[in-house]
């Protein structure tokens, strides 16, 4: 098989894994009190390890994609954020919500796959510490983006004083951020080791 077919073929399989854990309930969004914890950033950062950055940002193009769906058509109290295509109890999104749906997922793809590449000479350290920047850099933007540009309007979504959600956001990424990082890492390492052997480029 042609090698650029033979990417095609990879990439697409991955963008289907995230269209289906975007559609299935609680398997890519999984909800934890006033925040949804994600599976979906698993093949974005494997699809940057595996097939390189730019594939790995078109994976998290789709991530980004299956978020603004999902907010726009079952939205939460939060899900202005990433969607600016409806109002809720007087909450509206922007322009600026497509910002946080798209841009910290396509950079999961950039970071994670440029991380490999600069590390791959030692191999599982490469995708370890891959994963766990990739996963972050998820997080981290989009709770620092949401301050930036929705500080006010997410605190009376989550019925927090404005005052309050500087350090909140701090929280989020030092606690859930920070586990699914980890988680990621175990993950990805595990599939990696899996499937390198059948994904031959």
């Amino acid at each position: 098989m042609n090698h650029n077919i033979r990417r095609f073929s990879y990439l697409c399989l991955f963008v289907t894994i995230e269209v289906i854990l975007g559609i299935v309930p609680f398997l890519g969004f999984v909800p934890i009190g006033l925040i949804n914890a994600t599976t979906m950033h698993i093949p974005v950062i494997l699809s940057g390890i595996m097939l390189g950055p730019k594939e790995g940002m078109i994976t998290g193009f789709v991530f980004g994609l299956m978020s603004m769906i999902k907010s726009t058509i079952n939205p939460t109290p939060t899900s202005f954020l990433f969607s600016p295509f409806y109002s809720i109890n007087g909450l509206s999104g922007s322009m600026i919500s497509l910002l946080i749906a798209f841009g910290p997922r396509i950079l999961i793809g950039f970071v994670s796959g440029y991380t490999y590449r600069l590390l791959k000479k030692k191999e599982n350290i490469a995708v370890m510490v891959s994963s766990f920047l990739g996963s972050l850099t998820n997080t981290a933007l989009v709770m620092t983006l949401t301050y930036i540009f929705f500080k006010d309007a997410y605190a009376l979504a989550i019925s927090k004083s404005v005052d309050a959600i500087a350090y909140f956001i701090i929280t989020v990424i030092m606690t859930n951020g920070v586990a699914e990082a980890f988680l990621a890492v175990v993950i990805v390492l595990m599939v990696y080791k899996a499937t390198k052997k059948m994904i031959k480029l």
